[in-house]
């Protein structure tokens, strides 16, 4: 009986576990050496020849042409656990490898996936509530642990080498958008908080400024471009002729009447600045275009105007000044008006827009280059993200594997009361906890087995917050040395790892209508049976 296609492939039973552990491995060793302080970063060139310089954990693994869907669903992990926590991309993504390659040795010792996933989870919520247990409370006022917490996100990435000056930016940029709720919570609204960068100049020289930057020009030479107290207008309406909707033919008999028309577009253009005049606006902020005629106009009226401005900018730019975004120049009145300071720096060409009761903020990053901005973007996203999670959840932990190695401890005192073949997996548990600070050792050139042995004595004899100092290779009091990270990110990081985990362990057939791949494309290569069921597409050469 024939009920599979002839291009269809099946695997079945130990052969599906060995392929889905080999990719999702395969994925988790792809970025397991970026880890920590001293880890190495990957470059990645894509199909366009574009090149991004890296060790975001996240960003490497969305920028790889992986082309396998168990790999893919590693890759989710990552992605997980960048929206709910902003950080611990890499720590995640390794965990749940190194839970898999556990999973197959207990695989081997004839024990059954259900056993082990059973088992992954009991120790998955154990962890999570060890972590409350052992985590520290911290005050969302607390500006020296915050910007440790900043400090820690950045250390290893391209905002190290200033991380003291931009932890204290990224501090005061949340602090600045946190507001109390009525249950007494902190909510932090970070669509309030801006990043604009700049090129050619110092890391150091990055600043926070209360209010917005727009990076454009007036339209016209002659305009003002300083205002103490402007009232602005917003408008997202092309300061223009209006078009027709259909396609016309105008038959002209004589120069007199091209005057005319000419005339009429002209008093058109006169009579939309005369509605802006009219509002009382000193300045306009257009998010469409402004016809060269309009410009002279509102240079005469000596309004400052700015045209093709970012539609994220003008709604930024509301929540900066109040007032409302104009659609309609007919009903504009005084009323849509915003209110606030705007001046011109010539030096960098931009707009300094501030508000008095300014709801937003804004992050200027300045770097050499644009990879060097670039990174340094990255890595104040995560860093914001992670100082945000603190804020709201007000607990913290000490980095430097010191929480890993404690709950390896606590889980494997908690596998004793487990019972059956569920608590070999709860050890298996413990023991992939303790690859973070094996990975932090080997990336630091330190040797893991001793560091290893070193932390756990610490443990032993009650020190929590024991973990490794990659620069000296002694094991110290992280929390005290300022290595410290939001407990949210490490709970997530558990959560998003073991559901991965288990939910590869739990698949033991594949069957694919075609080869493997997710990639449908054109190209037929690697669809020679079984044997390119392995492979991770262009992912070999990122790694």
């Amino acid at each position: 009986m024939i009920i599979l296609g002839d291009d269809s492939q099946r695997v079945k039973d130990r052969d599906a576990q060995a392929y889905n552990i080999r990719a999702a491995r395969a994925v988790a060793d792809a970025v397991r050496s970026t880890l920590g302080p001293k880890g190495m970063d990957k470059m990645l060139v894509d199909s366009m020849g574009d090149v991004t310089i890296t060790n975001d954990g996240v960003t490497i693994l969305k920028e790889m042409d992986i082309d396998n869907p168990t790999a893919e669903m590693i890759v989710e992990v990552a992605e997980t656990q960048e929206d709910e926590a902003g950080d611990g991309t890499t720590t995640a993504v390794a965990i749940a490898g190194e839970l898999l390659k556990n999973a197959e040795d207990l695989l081997e010792q004839e024990i059954h996936p259900t056993a082990i996933i059973k088992g992954f989870h009991l120790a998955s919520e154990q962890a999570r509530a060890e972590i409350d247990d052992i985590a520290e409370r911290v005050d969302p006022d607390d500006e020296e642990l915050l910007k440790k917490v900043a400090e820690t996100s950045m250390t290893g990435k391209g905002a190290e080498l200033n991380k003291e000056l931009l932890a204290e930016l990224i501090v005061g940029a949340v602090q600045q958008v946190t507001v109390e709720a009525e249950d007494g919570s902190y909510v932090v609204d970070l669509e309030n908080v801006n990043i604009e960068t700049q090129t050619g100049r110092s890391a150091g020289e990055s600043e926070l400024l209360t209010g917005a930057i727009i990076d454009k020009d007036p339209v016209h030479e002659d305009m003002p471009v300083e205002f103490d107290d402007a009232s602005v207008m917003l408008i997202n309406e092309a300061i223009e002729i209006e078009e027709a909707d259909v396609d016309t033919q105008v038959n002209i008999d004589s120069p007199d009447q091209l005057q005319k028309f000419l005339d009429r577009e002209e008093a058109q253009l006169k009579e939309k600045v005369d509605q802006i005049a009219e509002t009382g606006a000193d300045v306009v902020f257009c998010q469409k275009g402004i016809d060269d005629m309009a410009q002279h106009y509102l240079a005469k009226k000596g309004i400052l105007a700015v045209r093709r401005v970012k539609k994220s900018d003008i709604k930024f730019l509301k929540n900066v000044l109040g007032g409302s975004i104009v659609s309609d120049l007919d009903s504009a009145t005084a009323a849509d008006l915003g209110h606030g300071s705007v001046r011109r720096d010539e030096e960098d060409e931009l707009f300094y827009v501030e508000g008095p009761d300014a709801h937003g903020v804004t992050l200027l990053l300045r770097g050499s280059t644009d990879h060097v901005v670039d990174e340094l973007e990255r890595g104040i996203n995560d860093a914001l993200d992670v100082v945000t999670s603190t804020v709201t959840d007000g607990r913290v932990v000490a980095g430097g594997g010191a929480i890993e190695v404690e709950l390896a401890s606590r889980l494997r005192d908690y596998a004793d009361s487990v019972e059956g073949r569920e608590q070999l997996a709860v050890e298996a548990f413990a023991d992939a906890l303790e690859l973070v600070p094996r990975v932090l050792a080997e990336n630091a050139g330190l040797d893991a087995i001793d560091t290893l042995v070193d932390l756990r004595a610490a443990h032993e004899d009650g020190q929590v917050r024991a973990g490794l100092n990659v620069f000296s290779g002694d094991v110290v009091d992280t929390f005290d040395a300022g290595v410290v990270e939001p407990a949210h990110s490490k709970e997530q990081a558990l959560s998003s790892a073991t559901e991965a985990a288990n939910l590869v362990l739990k698949i033991d057939d594949i069957i694919a209508a075609g080869d493997l791949s997710t990639d449908k494309g054109d190209d037929d290569e690697g669809a020679g049976g079984m044997g390119g069921m392995g492979g991770m597409g262009g992912m070999g050469g990122a790694m």
